[in-house]
Protein backbone atom coordinates (compact mmCIF):
# COMPACT_ATOMS: atom_id res chain seq x y z
CA UNK A 1 0.00 0.00 0.00
CA UNK A 2 1.22 3.51 -0.73
CA UNK A 3 2.22 5.74 2.15
CA UNK A 4 -0.65 8.10 1.31
CA UNK A 5 -3.10 5.16 1.47
CA UNK A 6 -1.65 4.11 4.82
CA UNK A 7 -1.88 7.70 6.09
CA UNK A 8 -5.51 8.00 5.00
CA UNK A 9 -6.35 4.70 6.71
CA UNK A 10 -4.74 5.94 9.96
CA UNK A 11 -6.56 9.30 9.71
CA UNK A 12 -9.85 7.50 9.16
CA UNK A 13 -9.27 5.21 12.16
CA UNK A 14 -8.31 8.20 14.27
CA UNK A 15 -11.47 10.09 13.31
CA UNK A 16 -13.68 7.08 14.07
CA UNK A 17 -12.07 5.71 17.25
CA UNK A 18 -10.21 8.51 19.05
CA UNK A 19 -13.21 9.66 21.11
CA UNK A 20 -14.45 6.20 22.11
CA UNK A 21 -10.92 5.02 22.94
CA UNK A 22 -10.27 8.13 25.04
CA UNK A 23 -13.46 7.60 27.07
CA UNK A 24 -12.59 3.93 27.54
CA UNK A 25 -9.00 4.67 28.55
CA UNK A 26 -10.14 7.47 30.88
CA UNK A 27 -12.34 5.03 32.72
CA UNK A 28 -9.49 2.55 33.04
CA UNK A 29 -6.78 5.03 34.03
CA UNK A 30 -8.89 7.46 36.04
CA UNK A 31 -7.38 10.48 34.32
CA UNK A 32 -8.27 12.14 31.01
CA UNK A 33 -4.69 13.27 30.31
CA UNK A 34 -3.26 9.81 30.86
CA UNK A 35 -6.08 8.46 28.70
CA UNK A 36 -5.07 10.77 25.87
CA UNK A 37 -1.47 9.57 26.19
CA UNK A 38 -2.66 5.94 26.09
CA UNK A 39 -4.74 6.61 22.97
CA UNK A 40 -1.84 8.42 21.31
CA UNK A 41 0.38 5.43 22.04
CA UNK A 42 -2.31 3.11 20.66
CA UNK A 43 -2.38 5.00 17.36
CA UNK A 44 1.41 5.14 17.22
CA UNK A 45 1.39 1.36 17.48
CA UNK A 46 -1.24 1.21 14.75
CA UNK A 47 1.10 3.19 12.49
CA UNK A 48 3.66 0.40 12.74
CA UNK A 49 1.16 -2.30 11.75
CA UNK A 50 0.41 -3.45 8.25
CA UNK A 51 -3.16 -2.63 7.34
CA UNK A 52 -3.75 -6.17 6.07
CA UNK A 53 -2.91 -7.55 9.54
CA UNK A 54 -5.51 -5.53 11.47
CA UNK A 55 -8.03 -4.05 9.04
CA UNK A 56 -10.61 -6.85 9.34
CA UNK A 57 -10.65 -6.50 13.16
CA UNK A 58 -9.55 -2.88 13.62
CA UNK A 59 -11.93 -1.98 16.50
CA UNK A 60 -10.99 -5.11 18.42
CA UNK A 61 -7.28 -4.47 17.84
CA UNK A 62 -7.47 -0.82 18.91
CA UNK A 63 -9.49 -1.52 22.05
CA UNK A 64 -7.22 -4.41 23.02
CA UNK A 65 -4.04 -2.36 22.61
CA UNK A 66 -5.66 0.59 24.38
CA UNK A 67 -6.85 -1.59 27.27
CA UNK A 68 -3.48 -3.27 27.71
CA UNK A 69 -1.66 0.05 27.63
CA UNK A 70 -4.14 1.67 30.05
CA UNK A 71 -3.81 -1.23 32.48
CA UNK A 72 -0.02 -0.98 32.24
CA UNK A 73 -0.20 2.73 33.04
CA UNK A 74 -2.58 2.13 35.93
CA UNK A 75 -0.38 -0.63 37.33
CA UNK A 76 2.72 1.48 36.94
CA UNK A 77 1.21 4.48 38.69
CA UNK A 78 -0.79 2.31 41.09
CA UNK A 79 -3.75 4.61 40.66
CA UNK A 80 -7.25 3.28 41.24
CA UNK A 81 -9.35 6.47 41.02
CA UNK A 82 -12.01 6.94 38.38
CA UNK A 83 -12.61 9.92 36.12
CA UNK A 84 -15.63 12.08 36.75
CA UNK A 85 -18.25 10.63 34.42
CA UNK A 86 -19.89 14.03 33.92
CA UNK A 87 -16.63 15.26 32.38
CA UNK A 88 -16.62 12.36 29.92
CA UNK A 89 -20.25 12.77 28.97
CA UNK A 90 -19.66 16.46 28.26
CA UNK A 91 -17.88 15.33 25.09
CA UNK A 92 -21.20 14.27 23.54
CA UNK A 93 -21.76 15.87 20.16
CA UNK A 94 -25.55 16.31 20.15
CA UNK A 95 -27.45 18.39 22.64
CA UNK A 96 -30.98 17.43 23.65
CA UNK A 97 -33.82 19.93 23.67
CA UNK A 98 -33.50 22.46 26.50
CA UNK A 99 -36.69 21.26 28.20
CA UNK A 100 -35.28 17.78 28.76
CA UNK A 101 -31.67 18.58 29.63
CA UNK A 102 -32.15 18.47 33.39
CA UNK A 103 -34.21 15.26 33.29
CA UNK A 104 -31.65 13.54 31.08
CA UNK A 105 -28.78 14.64 33.32
CA UNK A 106 -30.56 13.32 36.38
CA UNK A 107 -31.28 9.99 34.68
CA UNK A 108 -27.72 9.69 33.42
CA UNK A 109 -26.39 10.55 36.86
CA UNK A 110 -28.52 7.81 38.46
CA UNK A 111 -27.48 5.23 35.87
CA UNK A 112 -23.79 6.13 36.14
CA UNK A 113 -23.97 6.07 39.93
CA UNK A 114 -25.55 2.61 39.81
CA UNK A 115 -23.00 1.49 37.19
CA UNK A 116 -20.17 2.51 39.51
CA UNK A 117 -21.55 0.17 42.19
CA UNK A 118 -21.12 -2.86 39.92
CA UNK A 119 -17.97 -5.01 39.98
CA UNK A 120 -15.26 -3.64 37.64
CA UNK A 121 -15.59 -6.50 35.11
CA UNK A 122 -19.34 -5.85 34.73
CA UNK A 123 -18.71 -2.11 34.36
CA UNK A 124 -16.13 -2.77 31.68
CA UNK A 125 -18.30 -5.00 29.48
CA UNK A 126 -21.28 -2.64 29.81
CA UNK A 127 -19.11 0.30 28.74
CA UNK A 128 -17.57 -1.65 25.85
CA UNK A 129 -21.04 -2.63 24.65
CA UNK A 130 -22.98 0.60 25.10
CA UNK A 131 -20.35 3.32 24.90
CA UNK A 132 -18.28 1.71 22.17
CA UNK A 133 -20.67 -0.64 20.35
CA UNK A 134 -18.43 -3.70 20.46
CA UNK A 135 -19.84 -7.16 19.80
CA UNK A 136 -19.61 -9.97 22.34
CA UNK A 137 -16.76 -11.52 20.36
CA UNK A 138 -14.89 -8.21 20.21
CA UNK A 139 -15.42 -7.69 23.94
CA UNK A 140 -14.16 -11.22 24.52
CA UNK A 141 -10.96 -10.49 22.61
CA UNK A 142 -10.43 -7.14 24.35
CA UNK A 143 -10.93 -8.51 27.87
CA UNK A 144 -9.50 -12.02 27.35
CA UNK A 145 -12.74 -13.48 28.71
CA UNK A 146 -14.83 -16.13 26.96
CA UNK A 147 -17.79 -14.94 24.89
CA UNK A 148 -20.15 -16.72 27.29
CA UNK A 149 -18.50 -15.03 30.28
CA UNK A 150 -18.88 -11.64 28.58
CA UNK A 151 -22.56 -12.42 28.00
CA UNK A 152 -23.03 -13.49 31.61
CA UNK A 153 -21.32 -10.37 32.97
CA UNK A 154 -23.34 -8.12 30.67
CA UNK A 155 -26.62 -9.83 31.59
CA UNK A 156 -25.87 -9.79 35.32
CA UNK A 157 -24.74 -6.16 35.29
CA UNK A 158 -27.75 -4.93 33.33
CA UNK A 159 -30.12 -6.92 35.53
CA UNK A 160 -28.63 -5.28 38.61
CA UNK A 161 -28.87 -1.81 37.04
CA UNK A 162 -32.54 -2.42 36.12
CA UNK A 163 -33.38 -3.68 39.62
CA UNK A 164 -31.76 -0.67 41.27
CA UNK A 165 -33.45 1.75 38.87
CA UNK A 166 -36.82 0.08 39.46
CA UNK A 167 -36.30 0.32 43.22
CA UNK A 168 -35.38 3.97 42.89
CA UNK A 169 -38.37 4.81 40.66
CA UNK A 170 -40.75 3.06 43.11
CA UNK A 171 -39.38 5.20 45.93
CA UNK A 172 -39.49 8.40 43.86
CA UNK A 173 -42.34 10.33 42.33
CA UNK A 174 -40.33 10.95 39.16
CA UNK A 175 -41.08 8.38 36.42
CA UNK A 176 -38.07 6.55 35.05
CA UNK A 177 -37.72 5.18 31.55
CA UNK A 178 -36.98 1.46 31.48
CA UNK A 179 -33.52 0.40 30.22
CA UNK A 180 -33.72 -2.49 27.82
Amino acid sequence: MSSSGQSEWIRSALARYEGPLTRYAAHLTGDIERARDVVQDTFLRLCSQKRSWVDDHLAQWLFTVCRNRALDVRRKENCMSFTDEAQLEAQATQEPEPSSVLEQKEELSRVLHILETLPPNQQEVIRLKFQNGLSYREMSEVTSLSVSNVGFLLHTGLKTVRQKLDAWSRSSSTPMRRIK
